[in-house]
């Protein structure tokens, strides 16, 4: 795994030209790092600027065209995100060429542990014995505390509070807001609702919600965040 730093004279290019890709930059430009722009598969983007200064470059297949450039996956989704890094792994960009980044106002202690392509937005928490493995995304003022770990892929949304020795499975999306209880996993591609209190462990690919935290019984709509 590897330490956040900086993209090198070749600059940044983000994955995905959603908001996340707009924090993103903004991240990115607090820590002193260029961005070149963003790829994405959305033809009605390109050319055009989704934020000031934050060109669509093109397609995914614009990364061959930018051998020294560093990467950033910013889909939402880490599902999403493992797609789009199987697809760049199949254009030839390696691993070596994802950036991690922390935003300057993050607060993590020495021994935090982060994988390639992790993003860290402002405000997030890292105790003690932290890890996060490859394209972790951390949205704001999120807490981590000690022994923690959050598996590759995994997202957490703004706001969510995880107690000591929780695990955060593969691509698992936690809502904005949750919290969860101290020694509990949450399964792969497991979803948990904005707000809730996960008090027991969460099965791989089942969805939880509320207070305290239940198995939702019907089609997810508009209970997560």
């Amino acid at each position: 795994m590897s330490t956040s730093g900086r993209a090198g004279g070749a600059g940044l290019v983000l994955v995905a030209a959603g908001g996340l890709a707009r924090e993103a930059a903004a991240a990115a430009r607090a820590a002193d790092v260029a961005v070149l722009g963003c790829l994405d598969d959305n033809q009605a983007l390109w050319g055009r600027e989704v934020a000031p200064g934050l060109p669509v470059l093109g397609g995914l297949s614009v990364a061959t065209e930018r051998p020294d450039a560093r990467f950033l996956v910013c889909a939402g989704s880490g599902v999403v995100r493992e797609g789009l890094v199987a697809r760049l792994d199949a254009l030839g960009v390696c691993p070596e060429r994802y950036l991690t980044l922390v935003h300057p106002r993050a607060s993590l202690a020495p021994d935090t542990v982060l994988g390639a392509g992790t993003l860290l937005l402002a405000g997030v928490v890292a105790t003690a014995d932290v890890v996060l493995e490859e394209h972790v995304v951390c949205m704001p003022n999120v807490v981590l505390t000690h022994d923690d770990h959050l598996e590759s892929y995994a997202t957490v949304c703004a706001g969510v509070v995880l107690g000591g020795n929780v695990t955060i499975g593969r691509a698992a999306y936690v809502g904005m807001a949750a919290s969860l209880r101290e020694g509990t996993t949450v399964g792969a591609r497991a979803r948990i609702g904005m707000g809730a209190v996960v008090l027991r462990d969460v099965g791989a690919d089942e969805t939880w919600v509320g207070v305290p935290a239940v198995p939702l019984r019907r089609p997810a709509t508009d209970a997560l965040s």
